[in-house]
């Protein structure tokens, strides 16, 4: 008796994911068993699943939502932008192959009974599976072969809420268009539209509602406001990272350079949320601020691409100029192997360059090789001898001098390495700082108080507030009366 509905957006970034995670908790308070489901997801902010493999950090979200294991069949496929035409292609958790955008128009049919079994092993185990979909319906040019709007849905039978972002402003016409473009199979399964993000009096977007009817026949579900609990969550993927921009005042000003291929920058949510930090992520364009005490190098999808691209904005002597000032940094995954004097790739893995010399600041070498390490962890800071908890997911094996002097400890063996001088350091460990006392043992270094809140508990009762809007604006009754019982 699975039912399934589910979000599409009139574009991308329209607040799905939000959304989804939001009834997704709903669901579940309200005794549900519930399961998120996105046959296709593009980010490098990848998670590490409870059944191993990468899944989009969205899925991983909303799993911790649903109150579920994180599994591989809740994302059975990621792209992770490698350059700009062409992604790494991980299916069902386990990397699948590299391909650039029209090669892979012609490979999603092939990856189809991929998304169909992973929908059904999470159907089997659910009483209700919400759905999100990949940025927009409208976009018929790539409907022959879709996997992750129609394409899907028509095939699972499964209905679909359109969301529409006002903020955005055109949400009347993005909705109607969308309406007038669709073929007849694709329109049919749209059971009606949220209005998403709405600032100010509601009652003013009264004859909006009435004239988006008029026009498409379609409900309105609901005008869901900005949700101020959403900021607390963790950002998906690059298009949020735009609004995460400006810092604001704080004791301590940590500067995150905003590498071309970012990865899993949600490492930094914690540090974000401490009220005594000014957390800045650094643009390209401009430079690396000289008042920071800490600049933090985050994990890269293309380390010797982004180390091409470092040296282009003159962050490399920014840096330098900050090490010498006696300012602290850490390097994570990619930015860990930055900061060491060499990044080889023999086989070309990345394909790109096949040796880039680093920054310099740690004595190590990294060498890429083809076996690419996914592993959830239990670790240990070795400073300060403190639990941490993350995951791994990295090609490349990084050795040398510094390494005697290991960052953290991974299952008990020595990870990363630290320089002499104490002031760089790096590991392959995503989720450093979400352990809330290391993070207040590393802020007292600065000498500011931190991690005085759990940032875990605060993302679940974020969910919460969340959870309970939605069934205030909505309602659990109409999400449930908008699903269909699935075939199966």
């Amino acid at each position: 008796m699975t039912r399934a509905l589910m979000f599409q957006g009139t574009g991308s970034d329209v607040g799905k994911t939000v959304l989804v995670a939001g009834f997704c908790r709903l669901a579940a308070n309200r005794g549900l068993k519930v399961m998120p489901f996105k046959p296709q997801n593009m980010s490098n902010n990848a998670a590490v699943a409870d059944d191993g493999g990468e899944i989009g950090r969205a899925q991983w979200l909303q799993a911790l939502a649903c109150r579920v294991p994180a599994s591989v069949h809740m994302n059975p496929v990621l792209l992770k932008p490698q350059s700009e035409t062409g992604s790494q292609v991980v299916v069902q958790g386990k990397v699948f192959g590299h391909a650039r955008g029209r090669d892979y128009q012609k490979l999603k049919p092939q990856l189809m009974a991929a998304v169909m079994d992973s929908f059904s092993r999470i159907a089997d185990q659910a009483d209700l599976v919400l759905v999100e979909g990949a940025g927009s319906p409208a976009e018929i040019n790539l409907r022959s072969g879709d996997i992750a709007n129609m394409g899907f849905a028509t095939l699972a039978g499964v209905p679909v809420v359109l969301v529409g972002d006002i903020d955005r402003g055109g949400v009347i016409a993005s909705i109607v268009g969308t309406h007038t473009i669709l073929p007849d199979e694709d329109r049919s399964t749209i059971s009606g539209y949220l209005i998403n993000k709405f600032r100010g009096d509601v009652s003013l977007f009264d004859d909006g509602i009435s004239a988006i009817e008029g026009f498409t026949g379609w409900s309105c579900l609901g005008v869901v406001p900005w949700l101020k609990a959403a900021n607390r969550l963790p950002a998906e993927d690059s298009v949020a990272l735009e609004r995460l921009v400006q810092g604001r005042a704080g004791l301590l000003k940590i500067a995150i350079p905003v590498l071309s291929r970012i990865a899993n920058f949600d490492d930094f949510d914690p540090l974000r949320a401490e009220p005594e930090v000014d957390l800045v992520f650094v643009r390209p364009g401009e430079r690396l601020p000289g008042d920071a005490g800490l600049v933090i190098l985050p994990g890269s999808k293309s380390t010797i691409s982004d180390l091409a691209d470092f040296r282009r904005q003159g962050w490399d002597e920014d840096l330098r100029a900050h090490h010498r000032r006696g300012g602290r940094i850490i390097g994570i995954c990619g930015g860990y192997q930055m900061l060491g004097r060499t990044v080889s790739d023999p086989l070309g893995i990345e394909g790109g360059a096949p040796v880039a010399e680093g920054l310099g600041l740690l004595d190590i070498e990294t060498v890429m090789a083809p076996e690419k390490t996914v592993r959830n962890i239990a670790a240990r800071s070795a400073e300060w001898d403190l639990p941490l908890e993350g995951y791994e997911i990295h090609l490349g094996i990084s050795r040398g001098p510094d390494c005697v002097r290991p960052m953290t400890t991974l299952d008990g063996r020595p990870d990363g390495a630290v320089s002499a001088d104490g002031k760089v350091s790096g590991t392959y460990l995503h989720g450093l700082f979400g352990a809330d006392a290391y993070r207040a043992r590393l802020l007292a270094e600065f000498g500011i108080r931190g991690g005085q809140t759990s940032f875990r508990a605060d993302v679940d009762a974020a969910l919460d507030e969340i959870a309970e809007e939605l069934d205030r604006l909505v309602g659990f009754e109409r999400l449930m009366q908008a699903s269909v019982q699935i075939r199966r």
